[in-house]
């Protein structure tokens, strides 16, 4: 069975574009699939990328219109300068974390809190955000309070285990015999990796 890990940051607006398609790329192919949210400001930092705001205009405008297209091409609703971004992605990345361990859709959560930053124009920092988004995938509300520590602890860890892997942006995955995809627009190529195309 082959096993994909799928690392991310809730505040990253490929991520949101992202939706569930790789929990269904997952599942299609009978693979496995988990979730490595981390900080991708430190990730960038120690992998030689430079954050938003510091990048040439030339790049910051590429990427709105980057942005723009692949809203349009995945049929979501996206705002490209949402109120509250950037924001503390910890706080919603522990609540994903401590779901996952718990068990159900993690899929769903995924998608709610990316879409509460990208499309509802909300603060994923904020706990009543955070609350919200669990209980619309199906969790306990408090699970965003169930063992902080040690989900605190999985975040840094995803960070130090995606860059050894290889990781450099988000969303990112990696599957078990080393292939690596970058961004939300290579889910094609990893659905033909899968199905051995590619």
């Amino acid at each position: 069975m082959a096993h994909i890990d799928y690392y991310f940051a809730t505040i990253s607006p490929f991520t949101y574009l992202c939706g569930t398609r790789p929990e269904q790329i997952a599942k299609a192919h009978g693979a496995t699939l988990t979730y490595k949210p981390l900080d991708i400001m430190q990730l960038f930092g120690r992998t030689g990328g430079v954050p938003p705001k510091d990048r040439h205009p030339n790049r910051q405008e590429y990427r709105l219109q980057d942005m723009r297209r692949r809203a349009a091409m995945t049929g979501q609703p996206m705002n490209l300068k949402p109120a509250f971004w950037p924001t503390n992605g910890a706080p919603a990345s522990f609540a994903i974390i401590a779901a996952q361990t718990a068990g159900g859709d993690v899929a769903k959560l995924v998608a709610n809190i990316t879409k509460a930053c990208w499309a509802d124009d909300k603060d994923i920092a904020q706990d009543e955000v955070i609350r919200a988004c669990l209980v619309e995938a199906g969790f306990d509300a408090d699970l965003a309070d169930k063992n902080m520590l040690t989900s605190a602890e999985t975040f840094g860890a995803n960070l130090e285990e995606g860059i050894n892997a290889g990781v450099f942006g988000a969303p990112f995955f990696v599957t078990d015999d080393g292939e690596r995809f970058w961004g939300e627009d290579r889910l094609a190529d990893l659905d033909a990796h899968l199905a051995g195309k590619i």
